[in-house]
């Protein structure tokens, strides 16, 4: 019986829930003999793990270092002398001894049984790997039987320090060493004492920088499996020809331009393993001096041809796999028995295969346009030509008899013909996204059980389809122009047995809902972005099987009760409706998911008790909802619980620069892997922050980077200005930060800022994006979208080299190492330098042709294209809406992924775009967006997750601005900065000659002139409201106690040169920022204000990221904002009018200097000017430091 023996220093990792602890506890621990007196007993953990005695080293401690005694081959014995003693003994001449006191017998009897059984067996395999060892532990050779040694990924030297002497010369005293496992050492040299291990038959000495092979291993005469991929061979020793029983060697990822001839001689081999290295011709005649093999493995080469001089046939080659080359044409003829064709990722135009005994074919992503197979291949069952240039399917697919899969997506079809659907073994027909305008009429018995006909232009599905088609199980005709259904029966007996059905944004009414009953084994139901305006409620009793519907953007005004008949009902999706009466979904047993966000919605009517698998409620986008105190204290024990922030008061006034929505979704393993980030408030009034994180499979590392990257991204922009700087240096760091999490996880990122540099007079909005992985942007420019990001996989030529030559090895799948299949992405520290964590980053001016931007996760990108997604969304005026959209689209079209879409809506108006250049003449603004600011409230216990930093800059944001006010949940705003608008003499001399823009505005004398203040202040938010406020505070400033902080924003334009002063202040980096404005004396103006705030807390999505307890309260404003008892937030609408500007103690003498100094300049500027324009035309002005 083998056993694995885990050789570690300190204490073992989880091992308070490691599946190997068999027994544990605190005891009475003696070590060494036990007669010596220095030895004494202390209580201490003793652990039973696996085939190890593990024993703390410090008295009544269950942490710190740790003892580990190997026990098999060692001794279990009773000790007569104590009661309940054992002893416990490791092999070996260095063995060691530990005494152990039980409290009772039960105990004793136990650890004796168990123990015992360890310690009879005979170790035979030893696992090392991954332990960061220099050299061989001297335990290891306890036991000379070992059969399996693993010691890759260490490092490991072939001479190590004189000091010691277990180098790797000492393996040859193993002499019943079957397996080796060296690879991942970085050795440079081949090891030579494994030449002399005379047992050894699998040996593994992989990515360890080998530039050559001596010729001493022909002496292993019994090695059967070789493995020598990811080093720098250009070349083999004839002398490999005396390993007659070797019959794998592996020489992937090298250096070699052309096939060994040494491999000529290895007659037991079966299998050419060659991918990734450096070849350009294939020399057939090579492969015919070859009969042995049967299966050439040659993807990832730059092979542009194949050399066919004098070679008929190659009989013996049954599979090919040309995968990722540079192949033209492709004429695999020669292969006249071949079974098995990978030729995908090349450059095919055409193609001709030898049918005979043809299995499998494998030609996507290329440039096909013709396909010739002969003879018919009457044992073809699986065929992959998808994303090609076929415009017909070639008719011998009709006559393959076998053929089970069939995949002719992305292509430009027209037409399928009728025979192919008489094809009795055809199981799955996916025929998306070409350009099918009807599918052939008068279907007879078919037996396709999966039909994907989507994103074509069908008008209509033949008449008997589902009458016919009795095996289907899935229909995606979704992203055509269908106005009706067929029947799937002609009276009340139905022989369907349809499960998913999906038919999203098509042009159905409610006319086909009544043939929707002739599927009553329906399981999932898509009917989004249609045209329906009722669902009947007697239709819907029938579908008693329905577990999942999705029903968005219609008109409906109502779910039918009928709903309570589905009782496996779990996902109920109906935004973008109007819905104006909650439906009865709550009293559904196993509901989970319900989404009713962007309706009509004025109450909810919930049962006494919530449905128990309840974890997500969306009653975002309700504008009319209103909820009393008890229904938010039911709905606030759901997981996930969105609802509008309420309104504080009427407000008008500048147009929002940018507001955004988000929407995320898990996917088919109900696990949210996704994490959405945004601070519309990023820093001051005049940045945001977006981003979108996708952990692919795992949910720490998007959490991580969604409670993190702001405020890294925060001290970066304190050290440096440049975009592409600040940007590289946030993924580095963070990168560093996510510490042992990102060693063998990892997650996509993508991080959207946006930012505006008041000091400068020209300076417009800017846009920069940066990212990693599969999460991307795309900007909608004039209608037309425009690209931010990149995505870096094999497919890029220059990261295929950058991968080549760090010897790294891409599996079949396409992927490094067989992890990940993007090259630059956050974590999986443990693939550096092939994976690294440098973005690409891009950054563009602002204009007021920019209609909005997306940020989008790898689901999302994955089944809508970018000019699908910005055509999508482009006429949708409410961000919230269309991050709903995209995430229905995608699921909707196939993507079984976790999914999180954000839409940022731009309106850079004259406003917001700086035109000073221009002589104040602003170009012209689409205006497609209304005037909006929108709030997002969330507000629930966080989970029990860490916490991230009370600096963090995606933290919930309380605004008040002014602004136009439009609820809508999850969108949040930043108001333009509009200064007070005074009446000014056209021919006024205080700037002769300029035009200013709106946002660097002419200063008067004599007036305070101040742009909405800012100051941060973080909050814990707690269930009994915010900090405490028993002490009343200074009127205009609120502190902590131990510091003022405030922060004024001036735009001051006089003249371009002349040089503005700054008072230096302190800043922080929360997300939660409260502006103020206030009207000065002698500068008569209509304030209005809208209250826009968000409270953001860990959803159980993982939405929102949540805040840290912290005391640092810093507000510009009279009134904080009180948590009202209902659970959400109600910010004040107006300022105290009495507001004044206070300036903080420590800077006061300073600021009294300036202002002093101010002063006198500003005299003796006036009397310049008196000397040269009458008083009665001058134009006050006062220009402050601040």
């Amino acid at each position: 019986m083998e056993s694995i023996v885990l050789h570690k220093l300190g204490k073992p990792h989880s091992i308070g829930s490691s599946e190997r602890i068999q027994l544990s506890g605190m005891y009475n621990v003696r070590k060494g003999k036990i007669h010596l007196p220095v030895n004494r007993w202390t209580r201490r953990q003793a652990i039973l793990c696996g085939t190890c005695l593990i024993v703390s080293s410090v008295k009544e401690s269950q942490t710190g270092k740790m003892h580990v005694l190997p026990l098999i081959g060692g001794k279990v014995e009773e000790v007569k002398k104590h009661q309940h003693c054992l002893a416990f003994s490791s092999s070996g001449p260095q063995s060691q001894t530990y005494y152990i006191c039980f409290d009772n017998f039960t105990e004793y009897l136990r650890w004796l049984r168990q123990a015992s059984k360890v310690a009879s067996q005979r170790i035979s395999s030893v696992d090392l790997s991954c332990c960061s060892l220099e050299h061989l532990p001297a335990n290891l050779f306890y036991s000379q039987d070992l059969t399996h040694l693993n010691l890759k990924q260490n490092f490991l030297r072939l001479n190590p320090s004189p000091s010691t002497s277990r180098a790797l010369s000492e393996l040859q005293r193993f002499t019943k060493l079957k397996s080796l496992n060296l690879s991942n050492n970085n050795l440079g040299d081949f090891p030579l004492a494994v030449c002399g291990i005379p047992t050894l038959t699998e040996l593994n000495v992989s990515c360890n920088a080998l530039r050559s092979v001596p010729a001493v291993v022909g002496e292993m005469h019994n090695l059967q499996t070789f493995l020598l991929d990811g080093n720098f061979l250009q070349s083999l020793p004839d002398e490999l020809e005396h390993m007659h029983q070797l019959s794998y060697v592996s020489l992937s990822f090298n250096e070699f331009t052309n096939i060994p001839g040494v491999l000529e001689k290895l007659t037991a081999m079966d299998k050419l393993c060659m991918s990734g290295n450096c070849m350009d011709t294939l020399n057939l005649q090579v492969l015919k001096r070859m009969p042995h093999i049967k299966h050439v493995d040659l993807r990832l080469n730059s092979i542009r041809r194949l050399e066919a001089s004098e070679i008929d046939f190659l009989h013996h080659v049954t599979q090919v796999d040309l995968r990722d080359n540079k192949l033209g044409e492709l004429d695999a003829t020669v292969f006249n028995n071949v079974e098995v064709l990978h030729c995908e990722r090349n450059q095919l135009v055409t193609l001709k295969i030898s049918g005979y005994f043809l299995k499998a074919l494998y030609a996507s992503s290329n440039e096909l346009v013709h396909l010739d197979v002969y003879p018919v291949p009457n044992c073809l069952a699986y065929m992959d030509v998808s994303r090609n240039h076929l415009e017909n399917l070639p008719e011998w697919v009709c006559d393959s008899r076998k053929l089970e899969v069939l995949d002719v997506g992305h292509n430009q079809i027209r037409e399928l013909p009728a025979r192919l659907f008489y094809n009795s073994s055809l199981r799955k027909l996916l025929a998306g996204h070409n350009m099918l305008g009807r599918l052939p009429d008068r279907l007879e018995r078919i037996q396709v059980e999966v039909l994907d006909v989507q994103h074509n232009q069908l008008l209509e599905l033949p008449s008997n389809l589902l009458l016919k088609a009795d095996s289907l199980r899935f229909l995606n005709a979704s992203a055509n122009k269908l106005e009706m259904l067929p029947p799937a029966t002609l009276s009340e007996e139905t022989h369907s047995i349809l499960q998913e059905l999906y038919l999203t944004n098509n042009n159905l009414t409610d006319k086909c809902v009544p043939l929707l009953t002739g599927h009553p084994h329906l399981k999932i139901l898509h009917m989004a972005y249609n045209r329906l305006q009722s669902f009947p409620a007697s239709k819907m009793a029938k579908l008693e099987e329905l577990e999942e519907i999705d029903i968005s953007g219609n008109k409906l005004k109502a779910i039918p009760t009928t709903i309570m008949n589905c009782r496996r009902m779990h996902t109920v999706i109906a935004h973008s409706n109007c819905i104006e009466v909650f439906p009865e979904v709550m009293q559904l047993s196993e509901i989970k998911c319900v989404d009713l966000s962007c309706n009509e919605l004025s109450e909810v009517t919930l049962p006494e008790n919530l449905p128990p698998k309840l974890q997500e409620l969306d009653l975002t986008g309700n504008p009319r909802l209103a909820l009393d105190h008890k229904t938010l204290e039911l709905l606030n024990n759901i997981r996930c619980f969105k609802i509008d922030q309420p309104s504080a008061g009427d407000a008008s006034g500048a147009p929002a620069v940018w507001s955004h929505g988000y929407t995320e979704a898990s996917g088919v393993k109900n696990k949210l892997c996704v994490a959405a980030l945004s601070a519309n408030n990023f820093c001051d009034n005049r940045e945001a922050l977006y981003g979108v994180f996708d952990g692919d499979r795992n949910v720490e590392v998007p959490y991580l980077l969604q409670c993190t990257m702001s405020d890294i991204l925060a001290e970066e922009l304190q050290k440096t200005k440049n975009e592409e700087e600040y940007m590289i240096n946030t993924f580095i760091v963070m990168q560093r930060k996510l510490g042992t999490a990102g060693q063998k996880l990892g997650g996509s990122a993508v991080l959207c800022h946006i930012k505006h540099d008041p000091m400068d007079p020209g300076g417009c909005f800017t846009l920069t994006s940066a990212n990693v992985g599969k999460c991307q942007t795309v900007l909608c420019r004039n209608g037309k979208p425009l690209p931010l990001s990149r995505c870096y996989m094999m497919s890029c030529e220059e990261e295929l080299k950058r991968i080549k030559q760090h010897k790294a090895i891409i599996t079949e799948d396409g992927k490094v190492n067989g992890v990940t299949d993007s090259t630059r992405i956050l974590g999986y520290t443990f693939l550096h330098p092939s994976v690294v964590p440098r973005p690409h980053v891009q950054s563009i001016t602002l204009t007021p042709q920019d209609e909005f931007f997306i940020l989008g996760s790898k689901g999302l990108w994955d089944s809508l294209s970018m000019d699908e997604a910005v055509e999508a969304v482009r006429n949708v005026p409410d961000a919230l809406a269309a991050a709903k959209k995209l995430c229905t689209l995608a699921q909707s079209y196939g993507c079984n992924d976790s999914i999180s879409a954000v839409v940022v809506q731009l309106n850079v108006t004259e406003d917001s775009f700086c035109c000073c250049e221009l002589n104040g003449v602003p170009p012209p603004s689409p205006g497609i967006f209304p005037q909006s600011v929108n709030v997002v409230i969330k507000d629930r216990p966080t989970d029990a997750l860490g916490m991230p930093s009370s600096s963090s800059g995606m933290a919930s944001e309380i605004s008040s601005e002014i602004s136009t006010s439009e609820m809508s949940s999850e969108v949040g705003s930043t108001a333009s900065d509009e200064p007070p608008q005074v009446a000014m003499n056209e021919n006024s001399p205080a700037y002769p000659g300029e035009q200013r823009c709106m946002l660097h505005p002419v200063c008067l004398s004599n007036s305070f002139q101040r742009q909405l203040s800012s100051a941060t202040f973080s909050s814990a938010f707690s269930d009994n409201g915010l900090d405490s406020d028993d002490e009343e505070p200074i009127e205009g400033v609120f502190t902590n106690g131990s510091r003022v902080e405030v922060e004024v924003d001036i735009h001051c334009s006089r003249a371009k040169e002349k040089q503005l002063l700054q008072v230096p202040v302190e800043t922080s980096d929360e997300g939660i920022v409260i502006s103020a404005n206030e009207d000065e004396p002698g500068l008569p103006r209509k304030a209005e204000y809208s209250a826009t705030g968000t409270i953001g807390r860990r959803r159980g999505n993982g939405s929102v990221a949540p805040q840290e307890r912290s005391h640092n309260l810093i507000e510009v404003a009279t009134d904080a904002p009180l948590r009202k008892t209902g659970g959400y937030f109600a910010a004040p609408a107006q300022p105290d009018p009495d507001d004044q500007f206070i300036i903080p103690p420590e800077l006061e003498e300073e600021v009294k200097e300036i202002m002093k100094q101010h002063q006198e300049q500003q005299q003796q500027q006036q009397q310049q000017q008196q000397r040269q324009y009458p008083m009665d035309h001058l134009a006050d002005y006062y220009d402050t430091p601040l």
